[in-house]
This record gives structure tokens, sequence and C-alpha cells, in this order.
């Protein structure tokens, strides 16, 4: 299979422009917005197939659904074209630390790496019995850790970019 000229990889010995973080971070929001629609679509799917007629019935088995919904929008997102529509609004592509476009298993290993970013403080809620709001302070405060990773690494990549073989990288056009 080929690729559309405008989206293909540079070579790996081509410079590449290490993007800002708030950039990046602008992107994941702007992932959100796209993935409300994503994980709606595939809920309402969930429970119309399921006859679930209570948010509770079923409800590990739709976490788990969701997160496989969620996970192949990004591999196959990543492994085809290495970039998300948000990534192409911003700009962005993701790559192997080669430069190299990424494997399916590499791709899967960024998405499960990349919920390092939610799982650890969300772990707390339970395993302490916090409060919401103890839950959220935490949560924001780790979320604002780990976006300072990606700041004062020297490509400016994040750790589940580096613990996955792969980076960020700026799209020029």
């Amino acid at each position: 299979m080929s690729q559309p000229l405008a989206t293909s990889t540079p070579p790996a010995d081509a410079p590449c422009i290490a993007p800002t973080v708030r950039r990046r971070l602008a992107a994941l929001l702007y992932e959100a917005l796209i993935l409300f629609g994503v994980v709606f679509i595939a809920g309402y799917l969930f429970s119309t197939l399921t006859q679930q007629r209570n948010g509770l019935t079923h409800h590990n088995l739709l976490a788990a659904w969701i997160g496989l919904v969620v996970g192949l929008y990004f591999v196959w997102f990543w492994t085809h074209s290495g970039q998300t529509l948000p990534m192409k609004t911003w700009r962005l592509r993701v790559v192997a630390a080669d430069g190299s476009p990424l494997s399916t298993g590499r791709a899967i290993g960024r998405y499960v790496l990349a919920w390092l970013w939610f799982l650890p403080p969300l772990a707390l809620h339970p395993l302490l019995g916090l409060r919401l709001p103890q839950t959220l302070a935490i949560a924001g405060v780790w979320f604002l850790l780990w976006a300072a990773i990606g700041r004062f690494d020297p490509q400016r990549q994040f750790l589940h970019d580096r613990l996955a073989g792969t980076r960020v990288i700026g799209v020029v056009r």
C-alpha cells in the first residue's frame, strides 16, 4: 500500500522539528472532542446490541469495549498516516524513535503507555477511599507533572513516548 505524498513520513535522516508541549496539549484537547463522538457512538452501539437498560449493567464490559474502540482508533491512524485529525490540524505526526512509521505493535504499546497520563491518580481513588474533589486535585497535579516531563525533555517528548520508542514530530509544509 502506498501512502499519499502529503502524509508520507520523512526519511530518518531528515531534520525533525520537536513541537512545543503547548502545541501537543492543544492537539490533545482537540483529540478529546473527537473522542467524545467516537465514545458516544461506541457506547450507543454497545447499549443497543446488549439491550442495556441500566448504566450499571455490564459496566465493566462496556469500559473494556470503549478502551478497545479508542485503542483501535489511535492504532489505525498512527499506523496508516501517523496522524489523527487533530494531529493533522496541529501539524504533528507520531513516528518511531528512528523516524520510521509506527508498526502495529509499537502503536499498541504507545496507546497502552499513554494511559499513564490518567490511570495512576485515578487508581488511588478506590485504593485510598478518596472523595471526588481529592481525586480530581491529585489527577490535575499528576497531569501537570507528566506534561512538565515533556517540557524539560531535550527533545520535548513525553515519558510514554520515550518508553514506547516513539516520538512526536512537527510536520513542515
